[in-house]
């Protein structure tokens, strides 16, 4: 059997770095827009969960083919092995978590 390819895709999505892993990248045939499709995500069955990982392949869970517009794409990887997918902060490039740290209404630190 075949090893399929697999893709790592950075895109700017709402102010946020997105880094998706998917087996089909190529150019869509709506003009200027990049087509990536079989994206590839963890099981879920793992005991460690990053909330990041849950919140894309929540967002993405019901769509077969993402056309990401080429301006909004950072870079296209083909990779050996599939890491995690993350959401990160467009100007710190730390993670983002779906959930706040603090809770509301107390000043942090």
């Amino acid at each position: 059997m075949a090893k399929e390819t697999l893709y790592r895709v950075a895109f700017h999505n709402r102010g946020k770095v997105y880094e998706i892993y998917c087996t089909g990248v190529s150019t869509s045939a709506l003009w200027g827009f990049l087509e990536v499709s079989g994206m590839v995500f963890d099981s879920g069955d793992s005991v460690v969960v990053d909330p990041s990982e849950e919140r894309i392949r929540d967002e993405f869970a019901d769509v077969e083919v993402l056309h990401v517009p080429m301006h909004g794409v950072i870079r296209v990887e083909q990779v050996r092995r599939k890491g995690q997918a993350s959401i990160r902060d467009r100007e710190s490039g730390e993670k983002v978590t779906p959930f706040p740290l603090t809770p509301p209404g107390r000043s942090g630190g």
